[in-house]
């Protein structure tokens, strides 16, 4: 039966208390093909400034880094923060920032936003200020990529009906670039096809 509630900090702190990588990001061979397919997505050339929801302990983030001039990523969990703030200690392009909502750390503007496992821990309302604080701070032209497990949870939402409704709730903010599936994932890149309002 899925939750009908977003889940929170309570709800992942619990989990990286229990465990330093509750979903095995490190070793992973479904993780590694994920971030490796996630990362050519996005094609050639630098990020000037991008943000990375839901970082976890910092493994993607360092493939990210890469591409990226600047990158702020940002996590509910504190104790997720800490593990990821150590192993990108080295990345001087990196900054990491707590969040304490769902859409917190949408300030500012942004050419790509990465949205990766993430849509489907969320209920209507906070999908809902998600899409209009995605809707602010994409820059013109910005990317806006998802990336999302298609398996059986109890989350809020499935796979398929997060991204769809967060498409819905950025209606006329976005077109299409790309739209994939894997056997274990979808991949979907947008890009934002108006200026600021």
């Amino acid at each position: 039966m899925r939750r009908s509630r977003s889940l929170g900090a309570d709800y992942f702190e619990a989990l990286y208390r229990g465990s330093r990588d509750p979903w095995d990001f490190e070793t992973s061979d479904y993780e590694r093909a994920k971030y490796a397919d996630t990362l050519a997505s996005l094609g050639e050339g630098p990020v000037r400034r991008a943000l990375e929801m839901g970082c976890s302990i910092g493994v993607f983030t360092r493939d990210l880094a890469t591409v990226c001039d600047r990158l702020v990523a940002t996590d509910l969990s504190a104790t997720a923060l800490t593990e990821a703030r150590r192993r990108c200690a080295d990345l001087a392009n990196v900054e990491f920032r707590q969040a304490r909502s769902v859409a917190d750390g949408l300030e500012g503007t942004y050419d790509l936003i990465i949205l990766s496992e993430v849509v489907y821990y969320w209920d209507e309302a906070d999908l809902t200020a998600v899409a209009r604080a995605i809707s602010r701070a994409l820059a013109p032209a910005g990317r806006l990529l998802l990336v999302h497990w298609l398996g059986q949870t109890d989350y809020p939402r499935s796979a398929d009906a997060a991204v769809e409704a967060l498409w819905a709730g950025l209606k006329g903010v976005a077109r299409v670039e790309k739209a994939e599936r894997r056997r274990e994932y979808r991949l979907d890149l947008w890009r934002r096809i108006e200026a600021f309002s």
